[in-house]
């Protein structure tokens, strides 16, 4: 039998690239890998698929509600802590909650897009 189809990359694409790029690097640590290609940010990963953000491939401004009914998840250590350090530097879509797969936060990034964090188990 053959292994399923895995996810390898995933991408938003953003209207502001330095200010996405701020976002997601000073308010959610992902780090920039060292080589990125022209009109993007790739940020490091332990592990699972790659995450990027880059210039837009379409009009972004056309369409009413991005990435909507797509959910983006990332795991965070303690959402208390993520909340204490950012609370004044985001926008709360839906504040922590118990979900089956633990507890969770909503945040919306600079263009809008819904970021789902997801508490885990710091290493």
């Amino acid at each position: 039998m053959s292994n399923p189809t895995q996810l390898s990359f995933v991408s938003l694409q953003v209207s502001n690239l330095e200010a996405s790029g701020k976002f997601y690097t000073e308010i959610l640590d992902f780090k920039p890998v060292p080589k990125t290609p022209p009109d993007a940010i790739v940020f490091e990963q332990k592990n699972g698929a790659a995450f990027a953000i880059r210039k837009p491939m379409i009009e972004l401004t056309k369409a009413n509600l991005l990435g909507w009914g797509v959910a983006v998840w990332f795991s965070v250590g303690n959402l208390d802590s993520f909340l204490t350090k950012n609370r004044e530097k985001i926008s709360i879509v839906k504040d922590i909650h118990p979900t089956p797969f633990g507890r969770i936060l909503v945040i919306a990034d600079p263009d809008g897009y819904a970021i789902t964090l997801q508490e885990t188990k710091e290493d």
